[in-house]
């Protein structure tokens, strides 16, 4: 009898072990919560899909490793316009959004912009060749020439008005464009504006690229850098837990390297190399 107790008890003991054993399993098991992650459409090479119908660009790589980071979420990439990407992240129907966005106040209110900025972009004023000689924003108000629309919604607006503030006895000619943003290559080149606001890889790859929309202009305009400024990926306000994820992952990537890798990728030259010089 005492030995049959004996066997009760171990089988239970057993049992039991088994049982413990399963419920640290279960709950190390768990799912990961899906969010979704909208990119803007035809801004190669920031945000794209490539020939393969992928989503691509720095902005879509950085998010990538992201993903491969946090254990706890998994991501759906979902291509989109930029008034979309902005309207879906504000009223939560994407989680977060990347489109090389800079920081403005305004965005502020909106979104949470989380501690770790995702890139670095280069700014410039795209020029037909004459005007060679303008090197700095002061130099086009200076000459007091004419800067193509900007959507008052576009953070290049905002870079542009902060330097009118800064200059206000000799401002640059700022006018809000109704459109988020014009075909400014198109309308320096035809002459119907002096110059334009551009992102250094988007000129890049419509004028210097062989295979770019602009190659046939590469001789008639240039690209003039007045700024290399920081990138972010703009949070939905209700997405903190998630915004604090990317940060730790983000701090990683770029400790690791894998940013300036990424810029070299994307834009053929290290951004990172000027980061102690970036003012914004």
């Amino acid at each position: 009898m005492f030995k049959r107790l004996l066997a009760i008890t171990a089988a239970s003991a057993l049992l039991l072990a088994a049982c413990g054993d399963k419920t640290t399993e279960d709950t190390n098991d768990h799912e990961a919560t899906p969010v979704k992650v909208a990119f803007e459409l035809g801004s190669k090479p920031i945000t794209y899909v490539d020939e393969k119908g992928e989503p691509a660009g720095y902005d879509v790589d950085v998010m990538k490793l992201v993903d491969e980071k946090l254990e706890d979420y998994t991501f759906e990439f979902v291509g989109t316009t930029s008034d979309d990407l902005l309207i879906g992240v504000e009223q939560g129907k994407f989680q977060v959004g990347v489109k090389n966005a800079f920081y403005t106040d305004e965005r502020a209110k909106k979104y949470i912009y989380p501690k770790n900025f995702i890139g670095l972009s280069s700014a410039g004023l795209v020029l037909q060749k004459k005007n060679e000689a303008i090197t700095s924003l002061a130099d086009f108000a200076q000459q007091e020439l004419t800067l193509a629309p900007i959507a008052a919604n576009n953070a290049q607006y905002t870079v542009i008005d902060e330097y009118n503030q800064e200059n206000p006895d000799k401002p640059v000619k700022l006018k809000a464009g109704e459109d988020f943003g014009v075909d400014v290559v198109q309308w320096v080149n035809e002459g119907r504006v002096d110059g334009g606001v551009m992102i250094q890889g988007m000129f890049d790859k419509q004028v210097k690229d062989e295979k770019g929309p602009y190659h046939k202009f590469k001789d008639d305009v240039i690209y003039q850098e007045f700024a290399v400024i920081k990138t972010w990926p703009l949070f939905n306000k209700k997405e903190q837990a998630f915004a604090d994820a990317y940060d730790k992952a983000v701090e990683e990537l770029r400790e690791e390297g894998k940013l300036a890798e990424l810029t070299e990728k994307h834009y053929g030259r290290n951004l990172f190399d000027v980061l102690d010089e970036v003012e914004r």
